[in-house]
């Protein structure tokens, strides 16, 4: 969208170069992605930036009002309830699609999870991408004109909060089998702390315990949760030390009771321009007869899994628990993504951090999916080029 840099771009892109750049990745830790590495960069213009950033404002102002805990409530009664929650999430992730509205450019918010993402990646994935097209060097990913240092910096402080690095761990169900490894690599890499699959811990009185590589018991004092509730209940062959229900002596980076009270559930109450129609399935009074216009989706799930996209009549009516699923309005992306042979949808996702002492989150760094069809995600692009997770980039001012 800065047509400069996007001009640049694409005339110095080479299939040879888009190879290269996916090797190098893949060199770090002999290990190649599973997710599509899309071709390029999202330049992000001011006016877009500006937008972002006032909606992920109004969406944080909306969280922190202080009935906020007493509203989602609910959201935990129908889920897991985790002991020893904080005064408020570690980690916000909000997505926007960017669309077009009266011949205008706007992002319409799809979803938000207090829950982390790739922020260790991306990072590096920027690096990368300046490594074959250094005049990347004068943009940036991150908001407030940070530094990489100091976006480090910031990850840390969240993550570890003050405890030694062998205290605190990466938790995950079977790490090395998730298509966010990448991620947990580069996090062990940069940050230095371990990453501990939920079947390792030891539990004894109300204190965990892990193995280092060499074998020695080590205390867990702090855990930097990347466990989906939705995965866990399913691996039923899983035999675990510990409870996520037990009252332990351990803090979390990202409590799990975050997960749904920041979710799917609060999208109905969100009004304004940013913001589109989404009404909680047991609230519906009547069902559309323009289904083909919305997305049915379930208020917990993560990565895309149960949202049904051609919605009919028959599947709303066979929703037992209604209270569980939200009816959307579609989303129209704005096809905006020079590509060298057609056009390409954007999903933006914002991702913040929120220090125990903030009274407000830090808007930090970004994540970019590429789509060229009916909806962002794999299944929507196989076998497209120009298409998958990326990055964007703004002007440093």
């Amino acid at each position: 969208m800065i047509s400069k840099y996007r001009k640049l771009f694409n005339e110095q892109f080479t299939e040879k170069k888009y190879q290269e750049f996916k090797d190098d990745i893949a060199s770090d830790f002999d290990y190649e992605p599973t997710f599509r590495l899309g071709e390029t960069p999202f330049f992000i213009p001011k006016q877009l930036k500006s937008q972002l950033i006032e909606a992920s404002l109004e969406v944080i102002s909306f969280i922190q009002d202080k009935g906020f805990k007493k509203f989602t409530n609910k959201s935990l009664e129908l889920n897991h309830k985790v002991p020893n929650e904080d005064e408020h999430t570690t980690f916000l992730a909000i997505d926007f699609g960017v669309c077009e509205e009266n011949g205008v450019v706007i992002p319409k918010l799809i979803e938000v999870q207090g829950f982390p993402s790739l922020f260790n990646y991306q990072a590096n994935l920027f690096n990368k991408f300046k490594t074959y097209y250094p005049f990347l060097d004068g943009l940036t990913p991150f908001f407030n004109n940070i530094t990489e240092d100091e976006y480090l910096q910031n990850l840390e402080d969240v993550i570890c909060n003050n405890h030694p690095k062998e205290n605190v761990i990466l938790l995950d169900i079977e790490p090395e089998k998730q298509n966010t490894k990448i991620d947990f690599y580069y996090c062990k890499r940069d940050l230095g702390i371990p990453i501990v699959c939920v079947t390792d811990l030891i539990k004894k009185d109300k204190q965990l315990f892990y193995k280092t590589k060499d074998g020695v018991e080590t205390i867990v004092r702090r855990i930097y949760n990347r466990v989906i509730f939705d995965e866990l209940n399913l691996r039923t062959d899983l035999k675990l030390d510990f409870s996520f229900s037990d009252e332990l002596d351990v803090e979390w980076a990202g409590h799990p009771n975050w997960f749904f009270r920041i979710s799917k559930y609060i999208l109905p109450f969100l009004k304004g321009k940013y913001f589109i129609e989404t009404t909680l399935l047991s609230e519906l009074q009547e069902i559309p007869t323009d289904l083909e216009n919305y997305v049915l989706k379930p208020l917990f799930s993560f990565s895309g899994s149960g949202v049904i996209f051609n919605v009919k009549k028959e599947d709303i009516e066979a929703v037992v628990e209604k209270e569980l699923y939200i009816l959307q309005k579609k989303v129209n992306y704005s096809p905006i993504l020079q590509s060298p042979d057609g056009k390409v949808k954007v999903e933006i996702r914002v991702l913040c951090t929120w220090k125990k002492e903030d009274v407000a989150p830090t808007l930090l760094c970004n994540l970019v999916r590429l789509s060229r069809g009916e909806m962002i995600g794999v299944k929507f692009n196989k076998d497209k080029d120009w298409v998958g997770g990326t990055i964007g980039l703004f002007e440093k001012e």
